[in-house]
């Protein structure tokens, strides 16, 4: 973790989703284990809550584009235009 919040950003938004959301398991797991300053908790709560939102940016993603998919019509979404 850096003290630059701007490097960790620009590194969290390179993060692909099941990247962010294994990094997040480990920091809520460091949490809950304990055993760490006020300012290393601070730190990890704010990196949980970065990795949080990567995670919900690209879980909106996919819902958007099933939501897309979905909402084609069958004959699009069929290979050869939906003529039987």
């Amino acid at each position: 973790m850096t003290d630059d919040g701007t490097t960790t950003a620009a590194a969290t938004g390179t993060l692909g989703y099941e990247r962010a959301r294994d990094e997040l398991i480990e920091v809520v797991r460091r949490l809950e284990a304990g055993g760490t300053t006020l300012e290393e908790s601070l730190a990890l709560w704010e990196r949980g809550e970065e990795l949080a939102k990567v995670c919900r940016h690209w879980l909106e993603g996919a819902r958007a584009r099933l939501d897309a998919a979905l909402a084609r019509p069958e004959e699009d979404a069929e290979p050869g235009g939906g003529a039987a």
